[in-house]
């Protein structure tokens, strides 16, 4: 399964394919699972989101050399606030498929804020606040 999405420079496809996964947990020294859980639960080490995201560019179709340097230039030092929803998505698309389509009648905008916001907010444990003012803002 691929995600595209924006890294640094243009939109970019990742895939972590079933060669990646095995790189990834070589690289994590943890199972996809475990990966996937230290993720979610905030417990993740700085080599995870880097990996994650490195890996995942080479599965979609990015040269490892050209991966790298993008690794190099928008993931190494930059704030975890940019780069751990990128590599969550990830490990999300992989894990549970396809990210739901918007609905129509909702500006995409608003639906990409209100997921991100959920998002953050279960991995801070702030879930249903969050629910209720995603909600609020899409006028549900």
């Amino acid at each position: 399964m691929k995600h595209t999405a924006f890294f640094g420079d243009a939109a970019y496809t990742f895939a972590l394919t079933d060669t990646m996964i095995h790189e990834l947990q070589i690289k994590t020294g943890v199972g996809i699972g475990a990966l996937y859980l230290r993720m979610t639960s905030s417990q993740f080490h700085v080599a995870d989101i880097i990996e994650i995201i490195r890996l995942a560019l080479i599965g979609g179709g990015t040269a490892p050399t050209n991966a790298q340097r993008l690794i190099n230039t928008y993931a190494v030092d930059r704030p975890f606030e940019e780069t751990f929803p990128l590599a969550l998505d990830i490990l999300d698309v992989r894990w549970n498929g396809k990210p739901e389509v918007a609905p129509e009648d909702v500006e995409p905008a608003i639906w990409t804020n209100a997921q991100h916001d959920l998002r953050h907010a279960a991995t801070t444990g702030d879930m249903s606040a969050a629910i209720n003012e995603s909600l609020q803002e899409i006028g549900l």
